[in-house]
């Protein structure tokens, strides 16, 4: 199975949290739009079917490793470019 990027799962399970939080539900009293469209994507960054325990294994693989720090790629100046 393929594996989120530490950093955009770290996103995400910031951005389901503080959704969570925030949004006002919605008129059945479930979860707002941005927190259901924030549970699903974790449910299939992870590879499961319900939030709870997308959760517990987005917060395992976080703990399990060091999140990586983006290195900046240097851009080439194109060949063939007259001063």
């Amino acid at each position: 199975m393929l594996m989120p990027h530490p950093v955009v799962l770290r996103g995400l399970v910031d951005a389901y949290e503080a959704a969570v939080l925030r949004e006002p539900v919605d008129d059945t009293g479930g979860p707002g739009p941005r927190t259901r469209d924030l549970a699903y994507t974790l449910c299939v960054s992870t590879g499961t079917r319900d939030v709870a325990p997308a959760l517990e294994a987005a917060r395992r693989w976080l703990a399990a490793g060091p999140v990586p720090v983006p290195v900046p790629v240097p851009v080439a100046e194109p060949a063939g470019v007259a001063d």
